[in-house]
């Protein structure tokens, strides 16, 4: 496994040096990034470094995979906002692949990531190892937040069902929408327990992480990244993915709570 990585890891190097070399003394971009907030963390750290080493510039708009609020990435899509280069869950993004904005060949497998449960400081931390102590942790809790992207589709449609508690979690549930993690919503003091994506979780300042979903329970989601069909930028969107392949990346990636793939 660690030999397929590391082989991976210097192709993704291989790929990036050659599109920097193939842009080399042409003007630097601006690139539009639409991405899921499972990113934030990672990115935090990720774009100085590549915008350091590329010379180019990631203007980036935040929101979730799935939803209605005009911050949900489907809705900007749908709404014209100008991008270069996407960055969903994987169904979310293919929908909008088969839907023609996205090109076919460029759809790529960044990172996966799993749900998490986390409190705002100060409140004693749950044990949520089991189902079992799921289930306790998330009835005692006087309200539970979670985002009306993809990990909060998981969680109402299909995680308080399997849990036998869909009816009890009605009244205490705190849907988060449009580019606010949960995570802030919590520290806000607007819910006592917070589940989404863990790669948000870990890196949210004023609260704590519980720990993730138990194995049997757990919904590992795939984001992958697409070029746009119009896209203005596409060479340096295509160097920050290749850029996001290679060893430093996926290191921030993993460090931040996410598995490269």
């Amino acid at each position: 496994m660690k030999e397929k990585s590391g082989w991976r890891a210097w192709l993704g190097a291989a790929a990036w040096m050659t599109l920097c070399a193939a842009s080399a003394g042409a003007h630097a971009d601006e690139i539009h990034v639409l991405a899921t907030g499972a990113l934030h963390g990672a990115f935090d750290q990720l774009v100085p470094m590549f915008e350091k080493s590329s010379g180019h510039r990631l203007e980036i708009a935040w929101g979730p995979s799935y939803g209605t609020s005009a911050e949900a990435l489907p809705m900007r899509l749908r709404n014209g906002e100008k991008v270069d280069i996407c960055f969903m869950i994987k169904p979310a993004l293919q929908q909008e692949v088969d839907a023609g904005r996205f090109d076919r060949a460029s759809l790529s497998d960044i990172a996966a990531s799993g749900i998490g449960v986390a409190v705002r400081k100060g409140v004693a931390v749950p044990d949520v190892g089991t189902d079992d102590a799921l289930r306790r942790a998330l009835l005692s809790a006087k309200s539970v937040a979670f985002s009306e992207g993809a990990s909060g589709t998981y969680i109402v449609e299909t995680l308080f069902k399997r849990l036998g508690i869909a009816e009890p979690m009605k009244s205490k549930s705190v849907l988060i929408r449009g580019k606010e993690l949960v995570g802030t919503a919590l520290a806000r003091g607007d819910a006592e327990l917070g589940l989404q994506q863990i790669s948000e979780l870990k890196v949210t300042p004023g609260i704590d992480f519980a720990g993730p979903l138990p194995a049997d329970v757990q919904k590992t989601s795939v984001i992958s990244s697409a070029i746009a069909a119009n896209a203005q930028a596409a060479e340096a969107s295509r160097a920050f993915a290749a850029f996001l392949k290679t060893a430093p990346a996926e290191a921030v990636l993993q460090k931040t709570g996410l598995d490269p793939l």
